[in-house]
């Protein structure tokens, strides 16, 4: 076997906690078990055989073009951008599309639904400036609701292979900053919420996941300046919501039981007894990372009524120096805050913990880390990874992709093992990495997120435009990154999401041109529309994967 190298040694986890402890042992008995391993896995992932996307490309390289720039052999179709029409009503596509999850129409990778979040909004181009007194007026802040939340878009692919919006739709909808939305667990109705059962929408919607039973789970992060502009109470944001892209009737909702933070993201699984554990992450500096575990079981044949077991369980925060994941309950806070009595006025039940819970998971002893952005499951040997995307505090600058290993492979395990999957910089290509998602080869995509006060600046200039990176996660190129894609101008590509046949990769291209300060000068023109007088944030279907 060939000599490998200290950045590729680190990414040979092979079968979960059982490979780490072989890792002392040599490598040579190692990386044969972990490509075994990624093969046999390969073969069932998500219940179908066909894999289309893998490395099947010439990588890129960096570009500061205003462009969505792809490798030869792939194209893209922008399928919705800011303002369109998405449905009979007239509702529009809302601002800074972020997170995309398909949901396929009758099984097809040729139709179905699109979820996207809408995270914030502009000034500039959507709600105009502040007055002099420094507020929005009643019309601007109803731009500035409207524009965040999400959007369910029908999308079809068309007989010239061509992805479109399907106008006409009958599930084509909008969620809002003014969508009426129920809280459930043990903040509902509970003083530490204003005593609200029922809040009004949800907004700054980043990531966000999929659950078992076929809904979308959607991520409240940077939830403060909108509800300081709306004069909204920040107790009823900053959650996880739960919206069914199908079924207009199921009340979206959020799950206090998951815990009030910047949340990023959500990846959902099963622990080994059947319940069900969900991973998020905690988008701020010094903040830290989450899992839920429900108290009941996931019965299939419950379908979305199995919503009830995000209600009640157990909320996690990690303890890296200790491989331990540390209970938030108001019991353990209670006792840590003895003889502080600011701490024990602030927390008295449980609800407390939840709307508080990166003070409490602190005060609790959790880690503090480098931005936890996005957190996926790997589908093969259900190590975790984490998307840690900077920390200039930290001298952290260009981010770095952990992997938790849970003892025993158990996604319900208190106790785990970790290691550093993969760092950002000048010797991996990539900087900032955010969100995250598997193809059935086993290789992970990720996009980044240089900020675009940083990019072609200083140490961020080798890296150019952000772009989507593809890294193995077993096999002879593990750990190491390729680019796949270059975003445009100022421009975040997120929200990676594929097809069922992984024919189709759908993107959101954020915030393009986003250093504008003058309508008459902008920095980007993306997508370049004709008779088009702005840069739009849109979703775009990227095809060219081969069988």
């Amino acid at each position: 076997m060939a000599e490998l190298n200290r950045r590729k040694f680190l990414t040979y986890v092979g079968t979960g906690i059982t490979a780490m402890a072989v890792a002392s042992s040599g490598l040579g008995a190692l990386a044969p078990r972990a490509e075994a391993n990624g093969k046999q896995a390969a073969s069932h992932l998500f219940g179908f055989k066909r894999k289309v996307s893998g490395l099947n490309f010439t990588p890129i390289k960096p570009t500061d073009k205003d462009d969505l720039v792809l490798p030869n052999g792939f194209r893209y179709d922008v399928i919705a951008s800011y303002g369109d029409v998405i449905n009979k009503k007239g509702d529009t596509f809302g601002y800074n599309n972020d997170f995309t999850l398909y949901f396929p129409i009758n099984n097809s990778s040729d139709r179905g639904l699109l979820w996207v979040n809408h995270e914030y909004t502009s000034d500039l181009w959507v709600t105009g400036k502040k007055g002099i007194n420094g507020k929005y007026t009643k019309d601007q802040i109803q731009k500035l609701l409207y524009n965040q939340g999400g959007s369910i878009i029908e999308v079809y692919r068309d007989e010239n292979g061509q992805w479109k919006m399907d106008k006409n739709s009958k599930y084509a909808r909008r969620i809002t900053g003014l969508t009426p939305m129920k809280l459930t667990g043990p903040a509902k109705g509970s003083q530490a919420v204003g005593n609200a059962n029922t809040v009004q929408g949800t907004f700054a919607n980043c990531s966000g996941g999929m659950t078992l039973w076929n809904t979308v789970l959607s991520a409240e992060e940077n939830y403060e300046s909108t509800c300081e502009d709306a004069s909204l109470n920040e107790t009823h944001y900053g959650w996880i919501v739960e919206i069914d892209p199908f079924n207009e009737k199921f009340e979206p909702r959020k799950h206090t039981a998951l815990g009030r933070f910047h949340h990023e993201n959500s990846a959902m699984g099963l622990a080994n007894d059947g319940r069900v554990v969900v991973y998020m992450g905690d988008d701020k500096t010094d903040a830290c990372v989450y899992k839920f575990i429900s108290k009941n079981k996931y019965v299939p044949s419950r379908k979305q009524a199995n919503s009830d077991l995000l209600a009640e369980g157990t909320l996690y925060a990690a303890n890296m120096k200790k491989g331990q994941w540390v209970a938030l309950t108001i019991e353990a806070v209670r006792e840590k805050a003895k003889g502080k009595p600011e701490l024990l006025g602030k927390f008295k039940t449980q609800a407390d913990v939840l709307v508080n819970a990166h003070e409490a998971a602190i005060l609790l002893g959790a880690t503090p880390t480098d931005r936890p952005e996005d957190v996926e499951i790997s589908p093969f040997d259900k190590t975790v990874f984490i998307a840690h995307t900077n920390n200039s505090n930290h001298g952290n600058i260009h981010g770095h992709i952990t992997r938790f290993v849970e003892a025993n492979d158990d996604l319900g395990s208190l106790t785990f093992d970790f290691e550093i999957f993969a760092a950002g910089g000048r010797q991996s290509g990539f900087s900032a990495p955010d969100n995250l998602t598997f193809d059935s080869e086993g290789n992970l995509w990720t996009v980044t997120d240089i900020s675009s006060s940083s990019l072609n600046k200083g140490v961020h200039s080798t890296f150019k435009n952000n772009g989507v990176f593809v890294i193995p996660s077993m096999g002879k190129n593990q750990g190491e990154a390729f680019q796949f894609a270059s975003a445009p101008v100022e421009a975040e590509l997120t929200g990676p999401s594929f097809t069922k046949d992984e024919t189709t990769l759908f993107l959101s291209v954020q915030h393009p041109g986003e250093g504008t300060v003058d309508k008459n000068k902008p920095t980007s023109m993306w997508p370049h529309r004709k008779g088009d007088n702005q840069p739009r944030p849109s979703v775009v279907a990227i095809t060219g994967f081969k069988y």
